[in-house]
């Protein structure tokens, strides 16, 4: 059970990025993140209330916290050091942070895998980092964006491995990310304020028109992203985290694919072997 999980949080979290990817070809970054966030709050604020789930508050929800101001500092980075470039390595590296951080925490704790399991994490690793399309040779990258990938990685592990502590029932749940993404808005709203005082834009070439239309497109990736938190915090909960976390971090793979079904982009010789190794991995994890 848990890495069915965790497998459908890897599927959620590569199909919101693929969906983040498209809308902010139109609209700005912080604008996306803002908007799906405040819809995915409005949807669990009525969960939240329909659950009863404000009596399950208590101190684990400062992981929930935690989480809610990581993980968008972490976005945040990441989307700079892939501005500052090269993608080819930004990427792959980003990526890699969300498996080490909870596999590190998980052996601290005293979680000791099988070696059938050590050979699908080390398979499903190596295929999560060729799965983003590693840059080799060209120039070196930057030590600012080295230090901005290196926060990005930090900070989506951090995400996962606080996700997994802030809440042991699924009402307590459904109350954990309501107090995510509130912390997400509010983070994600004074950097897109900031941001705006300093002259950038907040809406599109089309203004609030464009951003409606959108509407139904951000709420599946704010939803998508919000349900992935959710069965990944399952899948820590029914079964090892450390099977949990590489599992879930194969969303590059399915970010490729879906660029690859839906916009008809080619797999690089790299991606595509990166994907056949993540399945091999997979099948390493769930049956060792």
């Amino acid at each position: 059970m848990s890495a069915l999980f965790a497998l459908a949080t890897s599927l959620m979290w590569g199909l919101a990025d693929f969906g983040g990817g498209l809308l902010t070809r139109r609209t700005p970054a912080l604008t996306v993140v803002v908007v799906s966030q405040i819809i995915a709050v409005t949807v669990l604020g009525a969960i939240v209330v329909a659950t009863g789930g404000w009596s399950e508050a208590g101190p684990q929800l400062w992981f929930a916290a935690a989480a809610g101001v990581v993980g968008p500092a972490a976005m945040l980075s990441f989307y700079r050091a892939l501005a500052l470039g090269p993608m080819g390595v930004v990427s792959p590296l980003g990526a890699l942070g969300g498996v080490m951080v909870p596999l590190a925490v998980a052996v601290v704790l005293g979680e000791r895998p099988g070696l059938l399991q050590l050979a699908g994490i080390v398979v499903a690793v190596a295929g999560v980092v060729l799965a983003g399309g590693p840059q080799t040779g060209g120039n070196p990258v930057q030590r600012q964006t080295l230090l901005l990938t290196l926060v990005a990685a930090l900070g989506f592990g951090s995400v996962m491995a606080l996700i997994a502590e802030a809440s042991s029932t699924l009402t307590g749940l459904f109350l954990a990310l309501f107090v995510q993404r509130v912390c997400n808005v509010a983070v994600g709203g004074s950097a897109l304020l900031i941001s705006v005082r300093r002259g950038a834009r907040a809406l599109p070439e089309g203004g609030l028109r464009v951003v409606a239309a959108s509407l139904p497109a951000l709420a599946c990736v704010g939803l998508a992203d919000v349900a992935a938190n959710g069965t990944y915090n399952l899948a820590a909960h029914h079964g090892p985290v450390t099977i949990a976390a590489v599992l879930a971090s194969l969303y590059p793979v399915v970010t490729s694919l879906a660029a690859r079904v839906v916009l008809g982009e080619r797999l690089r010789a790299v991606q595509a072997t990166g994907a056949g190794l993540a399945l091999v991995g997979s099948v390493l994890l769930t049956t060792g």
